[in-house]
């Protein structure tokens, strides 16, 4: 059975599921076009997928700094207690060591860096090994900018596609990947707020 993160982690309210994508006044073309172009998950009969929304009050280039570190995701991610990318430089293929705190059935995960692009603000990465149930895991995130109460803002928007375990059904799956994504999320979101408090006022990016 794949664990769940504490008791209370409720699915996250700002899930697309299959037909439910809500359009909204985000960027060029809200939430739904972004999903569209660059989402693009095909999942198996064996696998499930789904995609969370986070709208956060800072600037898109503070979210995508933290966002693009693949060689840090600890910067924000509070399940990561260890991270060692191989080799000297960070591009596509890079390959990193994770290593997961106490709370998640998993211990390590090593991950390969498939996308990054720092015009679209795109960041894709994929499981390939490690002591844990998501087999082919891969998620996509992407930061677009918007305005918020009049002031600069990020929409996060984080998709993924993983293999359902034996013995649990997609919801399930769904269910644990969603609450680890939503902590996520919330954490990226606290960060980006108190770097944004700490930084001078800057002009909505785009």
């Amino acid at each position: 059975m794949v664990g769940l993160v504490g008791g209370g982690a409720a699915r996250a309210a700002g899930r697309l599921g299959a037909g439910e994508a809500p359009v909204a006044a985000n960027g060029a073309g809200g939430e739904a076009e972004h999903v569209r172009r660059l989402h693009r998950h095909v999942p198996a009969d064996h696998q499930c997928s789904s995609t969370l929304v986070k709208h956060i009050k800072a600037p898109v280039h503070l979210v995508w700094e933290l966002v693009r570190s693949f060689d840090q995701p600890q910067r924000y991610k509070p399940f990561v207690s260890r991270c060692v990318v191989r080799g000297d430089q960070l591009e596509i293929g890079s390959l990193r060591e994770v290593n997961v705190k106490t709370g998640l059935p998993a211990t390590t995960s090593t991950e390969r860096l498939e996308q990054l692009d720092d015009d679209e603000h795109i960041l894709g990465v994929k499981f390939v090994g490690g002591d844990h149930r998501l087999q082919n895991y891969s998620s996509i995130i992407t930061v677009h900018p918007e305005s918020i109460d009049g002031r600069p803002g990020t929409l996060v928007i984080e998709s993924f596609v993983v293999d359902v375990p034996d013995g649990n059904t997609k919801d399930e799956t769904c269910y644990f990947v969603e609450a680890v994504i939503k902590c996520n999320l919330t954490s990226l979101a606290e960060v980006s707020e108190r770097l944004a408090v700490q930084s001078p006022t800057s002009p909505l990016e785009h």
